[in-house]
């Protein structure tokens, strides 16, 4: 298994700059795995796909307005922080543009002078990762001075932040959005909960590095990024109680996947996962096995990434890679805002 054995050619028209308006207009490429058959639908009509009893687990995750602009302290020179990591009350791993941005420099962050906050590079982590400290915590300022952080192959500008949350999220601690849950809207969930399908929550908060390509030519060598995540003991309830009614267990994008796979992970026995909280470092490649994850809902991946790789390891790379280019084809649109699959 090669990293190269996951490219694929996308062309720059199909990377999707905005949402789908409403949210469940998007398309749907519907794939069964036990048959091979492909159905192409829109989103809202994914009810139909799905059977009294099966079990949708959504991450809760909000996105953080982590990108900051503002100066050095010592040249008024831009610079620009994306955070990445609370620490602690003032320390935070984040991405740093700007040159010059060694430990010791200070900053100030925020337009208005008088409202700015300052701060310091404690340490360099690798390449443009540093380690912050601000003067005070700058929680309660962020949706004051912070913005959305988009993706960079999203260039267009988003008239409502909202747009990149899902309807759903609640526990602030995301760098990035978990994708696959945009297309859901109120209405659409009610009719789902009222068709007799259950749903559960988990957290993780997704972590920029979640979009970054593997760079080492063999992919089980590649550091897999550590994210943060919960599935507490009710969640664990309903995934045993729907595998024994005969449901399935669906999960809302690879973060729900990777969250309850981790919880798989050291379930004992009658259990299907176990409760969990803390830093998962599960990394899901080609052969690994799933134990409580029976279909998925997720978006088209970046070529090359650790979130394509997982996809692989549940449907086939050969398959998704054929799927791909079906959808490329068909004038789907890729990535964050982009068209959704259904893989069952």
């Amino acid at each position: 298994m090669r990293t190269a054995d996951f490219d694929y050619h996308l062309p720059p028209d199909r990377i999707a700059q905005r949402p789908a308006e409403p949210r469940d207009s998007s398309r749907l490429l519907v794939y069964e795995r036990s048959t091979g058959a492909v159905t192409h639908a829109v989103f809202r009509e994914i009810g139909s796909f799905l059977a009294p009893g099966d079990l949708l687990v959504r991450n809760r995750t909000r996105v953080i307005p982590a990108r900051l602009h503002g100066v050095k302290a010592d040249t008024g020179g831009k610079l620009e922080l994306l955070l990445l990591k609370r620490l602690d009350d003032r320390r935070w791993e984040a991405l740093v543009g700007g040159r010059g941005m060694h430990p010791g420099r200070r900053f100030e962050i925020g337009s208005e002078p008088e409202g700015r906050i300052g701060g310091v590079i404690e340490g360099d982590l690798g390449e443009s990762r540093r380690l912050v400290a601000f003067d005070r915590p700058v929680d309660a300022a962020l949706g004051r001075i912070g913005g959305v952080p988009l993706p960079p192959y999203i260039r267009a500008p988003l008239d409502d932040p909202e747009r990149y949350q899902t309807v759903y999220a609640l526990v602030e601690g995301s760098a990035a959005a978990p994708t696959a849950g945009l297309h859901f809207t109120p209405a659409l969930l009610e009719r789902l909960a009222a068709a007799g399908l259950r749903i559960a929550d988990v957290t993780l908060h997704v972590g920029i590095d979640t979009f970054a390509p593997v760079h080492e030519a063999d992919p089980s060598e590649h550091t897999i990024h550590t994210e943060w995540c919960r599935l507490l003991p009710e969640t664990a309830g309903a995934i045993r109680a729907a595998r024994e009614a005969g449901g399935r267990v669906v999960c809302i994008g690879t973060t729900s996947v990777r969250t309850v796979e981790n919880a798989a992970r050291s379930a004992g026995p009658g259990e299907v996962v176990r409760p969990f909280e803390g830093r998962t470092d599960l990394y899901i490649l080609p052969g690994h096995e799933f134990k409580a994850v029976d279909a998925m809902v997720t978006n088209f991946h970046l070529p090359k990434s650790t979130l394509l790789m997982l996809v692989s390891a549940f449907a086939g790379r050969e398959q998704i890679l054929k799927l791909y280019d079906l959808a490329i084809r068909e004038g789907y649109r890729f990535y964050s805002f982009g068209d959704a699959m259904l893989i069952l």
